[in-house]
């Protein structure tokens, strides 16, 4: 078995750290290994025993965790979702899925719209992006936010 090397156990963070702020981006292995600093092949083996799982199947748990989040909390379709999370093909997104959850997607987002919650429209999401791509302290300036003036019999 091999032994990971403790000062290499940062730079596999790092790397899984790219995986998790990027999972929708094409990532593949070459990517990850730079990222870690260390040979595509020599990463794999040592993500491997550190994680207790490759990099790829790491990355697609990331993938469908936050499909599962999409589906429960908003309005988009199977599809949107599929390709928000960095997949390209319904059918390999929906098989993954179905393989890690149980379900298919859209009986999944089915049992949460059965609940009646309230969603996030779709539209929303598409044009603030998703929650953690960007946090709200970095658009508010460190001074107050002026609130926009009542009308003169306000106080």
């Amino acid at each position: 078995m091999l032994n990971v090397p403790e000062p290499l156990l940062v730079h596999l963070r790092r790397a899984r750290d790219l995986a998790d702020r990027h999972y929708a981006e094409p990532l593949d292995l070459e990517a990850l290994a730079t990222e870690a600093g260390v040979s595509k092949y020599h990463f794999l083996r040592c993500f491997a025993v550190t994680y207790g799982k490759t990099p790829a199947v790491y990355l697609a748990e990331r993938r469908i965790e936050r499909a599962q989040d999409l589906l429960r909390a908003t309005n988009l379709t199977v599809t949107e979702v599929c390709h928000l999370v960095g997949y390209t093909s319904l059918g390999s997104f929906s098989a993954k899925f179905t393989q890690l959850v149980g379900v298919a997607p859209s009986a999944y987002q089915v049992t949460y719209a059965e609940r009646g919650e309230p969603r996030i429209p779709g539209c929303y999401v598409f044009m603030h992006g998703l929650s953690d791509k960007k946090r709200l302290s970095e658009d508010v300036p460190d001074s107050a936010i002026s609130e926009k003036p009542r009308g003169r019999d306000a106080p």
